[in-house]
């Protein structure tokens, strides 16, 4: 004789909210530019040829992108260099920052964290996805934890079935 067994999620009963910091990414192309391109004999900056150069970027293909202008040249560029640069683009890109890729990430979630509304977790008990398929910025994670604490009854880190209790109100 079977006995019938009453299979209950306990996570799911627990009224604990999965947070993916993933969904804060925000979508788009990422572009870089580098200034040694611009250099005469990637070395040297001068005035006339760089604004030419730069006067001569293709603005389309930059358009709605996400960009990060950086200098892989062991060359001196003044500040007003990057202001060229930037003056071309801002127009058409949805972001540019100084810096690599991953400068451009965190400056991303920055403002992906600093705009998202929390307030669907206000007193709530909130786990914050540990592992993910896209690479998540570390500084994203202080962000949030900084955006939490002050509204969340209970913050944790990881999986529901493995997590790291960080804090309860």
């Amino acid at each position: 004789m079977l006995e019938e067994f009453d299979i209950k999620n306990k996570v799911a009963s627990s009224g604990l909210i999965n947070f993916d910091l993933t969904d804060l990414v925000p979508k788009g192309r990422r572009m870089g530019i580098d200034l040694k391109d611009f250099l005469f004999q990637e070395m040297i900056l001068k005035e006339k040829d760089f604004r030419e150069k730069v006067a001569a970027i293709d603005t389309t293909l930059y358009e709605d992108a996400y960009v990060y202008v950086y200098n892989s040249a062991d060359a001196i560029v003044p500040l007003w260099a990057y202001f060229l640069i930037t003056a071309q683009l801002t127009d058409v890109a949805k972001k540019i920052v100084f810096g690599k890729k991953e400068d451009l990430e965190v400056v991303l979630m920055h403002t992906a964290i600093d705009n998202f509304s929390f307030e669907d977790l206000v007193d709530k008990r909130v786990l914050v996805k540990g592992c993910s398929d896209k690479e998540i910025p570390e500084n994203a994670y202080i962000e949030l934890v900084e955006k939490l604490k002050p509204i969340v009854k209970s913050l944790m880190f990881g999986e529901a079935c493995s997590n790291v209790p960080i804090f309860k109100n």
